[in-house]
């Protein structure tokens, strides 16, 4: 794996000017210079435009009336119920965004409608119900004499459910941001940012987020005298649209940081104690997305019941808000423990599953807890690079109703996750949700049929799957520079989320010291099956290392001697830490492994001696000469003041196995080795791609033999890559036959190609793989330094 740096060229001054401004820093600081770079990066070119993406004082929100005719016609219904004194309910959902959503529209209506008696909200249970709403729920508030209902993260695509309220003369206002339906639904309007243009500053307001536009049109339209206004919301805003993983552009960033603005001083109760228990403070985004969020969550995937949620957000009865958020902060640790056996489940079923035939990931089990499958499904669909469905199935019970199974969807970048489901809607019972996750139920009976019926899709659709996104990192940073001055800089550009991600910055030559795991504890101080790994982080440029944490991981799991790491740079228990995301490169064993301090004696295991006891070169051993990148040299190295004889290596190795070979022929032949090779061109993995298969239809209609070894020069590949494209070529329609003379073996070819390489058959993964690996070994062997190919070479003699 390797990071991508972007480039940090044309950083114009002005920029730097004005982000040592902001940092109250000088211009030339290291922390200037990143953090300018950074945002030039990221298309932050516009003076104009930079103020208001730095300062939410300086940007200018959308109207909430830029909805058009349904934001007018859903305050007019609402003033209407509001002169009438009509009942009221508000139809949530149970994850973080459906449940601020909820909050939001509690607090906001809840200055014209009396709450419980006017005004209530409903919310289904996660673990027994679906999301979205119910016949069974309509029905409930039509016994009660509901006259308006309004949804909030949910309701787009319930078109039945919807029709069945019109029936029951329940009016309704939905308030979402999920996929929108074909047709408009029987509504009084119908508030959801895609119908905006893709552009609009609207266009990716989160569940909540269309909620409180709502609340904000209502203000304008229908003031009330010594009422406190909108601002007072933006709290639970900022923790909804964060949690759910909307695109943070436009007023979303807008909203999201004068949210967090509100967050710190917020005089919640249930929101105050739940940053105590998660020691945080509230002033980033990270507090929401690794504290209050998943606490939030863990609520209703515990529990089910997400009601309390709203309760724990609202209440100002303190002693009943510690109590909820303790409730929380215990709900989360077992979520944790809960998420990790599944897990460790799933991936035991995959190990039986043969993933080359596989596009879709759908796996089903009676124990699942049904809450957490969201999440495992999401970590199963990044770590497998395969959209992932996992579901709880329903054991047959007494009645005659046919048992379901109910659970979660998360797919991959590139992969429209809804309309994939959309094409087995037949078989489903329901469903619903966006690109990248949803949420469903269907027949047990038909979970065969439909795991077979939406792979079959998928290779029609789609054919391959995109090729696993590799760690990128956008900063080269030294330990040293991980310090708070970077911190600071770094937070100008939060809240971090989707369209705006955190940085990932790479460090380079890096090790572990006081590497250490262990279990999380819970409130109560009892071990949880969760673990984290906790390390000092070093490089040359510090004596100290740099704390750093990797959740979910153990210290067996952090290589031994130097890498590239990428890492975010956080707070944690109010400590500056490393987060570790991804190892990028482990550095071969040398013995430049053993050049920091004593402290890295460890690094023994790898069979190379201590720096000072390395054999030194010999008149016994072969001289090796180094004119690698010097191919005009190289042409003349039989000629003085070089051996005449030399053995001379000018193909840049794939393999430390290779390079012995040449250094074990050169010390039997008591012959210098020349390295002549310089870093050959590197092609596109599915140039080469095209490359073999064109090669072999050119073998084919001639019916010439050939060795892996002519394949492997005609193509640049390793012995190892050419195997995996012969491999490749039979499962697309060629025929090889082999055959042996004069101790040669060699191969024919036969046939044409059946399926295209872009067919999921193909599997060309394996293949693409390896040759991105010998790309990365040409890359290490053309500049790895002389002394250290020296010392490795004398080690294994």
């Amino acid at each position: 794996m390797w990071p991508v740096e972007m480039s940090a060229s044309a950083v114009p001054a002005w920029l730097e000017q004005v982000v040592a401004r902001y940092l109250d820093s000088d211009v030339s600081s290291p922390s200037v210079k990143y953090t300018a770079q950074l945002l030039w990066q990221r298309g932050h070119c516009d003076r104009t435009q930079l103020e208001g993406f730095l300062q939410p004082s300086a940007y200018q929100p959308a109207s909430a009336f830029d909805f058009g005719d349904e934001m007018h016609q859903a305050v007019e219904r609402l003033i209407q119920a509001y002169e009438r004194h009509e009942q009221v309910t508000i139809w949530g959902d149970f994850d973080a965004d459906g449940v601020t959503a909820t909050a939001v529209l509690w607090e906001g209506l809840g200055q014209w409608f009396e709450q419980e008696t006017q005004l209530r909200y409903v919310i289904p249970n996660r673990l027994t119900e679906s999301h979205g709403l119910s016949h069974a729920g309509i029905t409930a508030l039509a016994r009660e004499n509901c006259q308006l209902l309004v949804t909030c993260d949910t309701g787009s695509n319930n078109l039945a459910e919807l029709a069945y309220a019109q029936q029951m003369g329940i009016d309704v206002i939905v308030t979402d941001h999920h996929t929108l339906p074909a047709d408009r639904p029987p509504v009084v309007a119908i508030l959801n940012p895609r119908y905006l243009p893709a552009d609009h500053p609207l266009a990716h307001l989160s569940g909540v987020a269309v909620a409180y536009k709502l609340i904000e049109a209502l203000h304008q339209r229908l003031p009330i005298a010594n009422q406190p206004g909108t601002e007072r919301l933006l709290d639970l805003v900022a923790i909804g649209l964060i949690a759910d993983l909307v695109e943070l552009v436009g007023d979303c960033r807008y909203l999201a940081q004068r949210g967090i603005a509100q967050l710190q001083a917020t005089q919640r109760p249930g929101i105050r104690r739940l940053l105590e228990l998660c020691k945080r403070t509230g002033d980033r985004p990270t507090d929401i997305s690794f504290g209050l969020g998943p606490r939030i969550n863990a609520i209703s995937r515990v529990y089910g019941d997400a009601r309390r949620c709203v309760e724990l957000l609202t209440s100002k009865d303190v002693d009943r808000c510690h109590q909820l958020a303790e409730a929380a902060e215990l709900a989360n640790t077992r979520r944790k423990a809960l998420q990790r056996d599944i897990t460790q489940q799933v991936r035991q079923r995959l190990a039986q599953v043969d993933l080359s035939t596989t596009s879709v990931i759908v796996l089903a089990d009676p124990q699942w807890s049904v809450g957490i499958l969201g999440l495992v499904a999401g970590e199963i669909a990044r770590d497998y690079n395969r959209p992932t469905i996992l579901l709880q199935a329903e054991m047959a019970g007494d009645d005659d109703r046919p048992p379901l199974a109910r659970g979660s969807a998360r797919s991959i970048a590139g992969i429209d996750l809804y309309q994939l489901l959309n094409t087995q809607r037949h078989l489903l019972h329901r469903f619903g949700g966006h690109p990248l996750a949803a949420g469903l139920s269907l027949r047990v009976e038909n979970l065969g049929l439909f795991t077979d019926a939406i792979n079959q899709q998928f290779r029609q659709q789609i054919g391959l799957l995109p090729p696993p996104p590799a760690p990128q990192a956008e900063l080269t940073v030294t330990v040293a520079e991980l310090n708070q001055s970077l911190f600071q800089g770094l937070k100008l550009l939060e809240p971090y989320g989707m369209g705006n991600p955190v940085p990932r910055l790479l460090i380079q030559n890096c090790w572990f010291e006081e590497v250490w795991h262990e279990n999380i504890r819970d409130l109560r101080g009892q071990k949880v099956s969760y673990i984290k790994t906790t390390f000092k982080l070093k490089d040359p440029t510090v004596v100290t290392g740099f704390p750093g944490v990797w959740w979910g991981h153990y210290k067996t799991d952090v290589p031994v001697g130097r890498c590239d790491a990428i890492v975010e740079l956080d707070v944690h228990d109010k400590n500056y830490v490393a987060r570790l995301v991804a190892i990028s490169r482990i550095y071969p064993p040398t013995c430049a492994n053993y050049a920091s301090d004593a402290t890295t004696d460890s690094l023994g295991s790898h069979g190379l001696p201590p720096t000072g006891s390395l054999p030194l070169i010999t008149g016994s051993l072969p001289l090796i000469i180094d004119l690698r990148g010097q191919a005009d040299v190289a042409l003349s190295v039989n000629a003085s003041p070089y051996e005449p004889d030399a053995l001379i290596l000018r193909n840049c190795p794939f393999s430390w196995h290779e390079l012995r070979c040449w250094w074990q022929q050169a010390i039997a032949d008591q012959r210098s080795l020349v390295l002549a090779y310089n870093q050959p061109e590197e092609r596109p993995p599915y140039e080469v791609l095209r490359a073999l298969i064109k090669t072999a239809q050119q073998l084919s209609s001639t019916e010439q033999a050939f060795t892996l070894e002519q394949l492997g020069q005609w193509l640049g590949l390793s012995d190892r890559a050419v195997r995996s494209g012969l491999t490749l070529l039979t499962t697309i329609g060629f025929h090889i036959s082999h055959q042996e003379t004069d101790q040669v073996n060699s191969y024919r070819l036969s046939g044409e190609p059946i399926v295209t390489i872009t067919s999921p058959t193909a599997s060309p993964w394996e293949f693409l793989s390896t040759v991105q690996s010998d790309y990365f070994q040409q890359r290490y062997f053309a500049q790895v330094p002389l002394p250290v190919l020296q010392a490795i070479m004398q080690a294994t003699i």
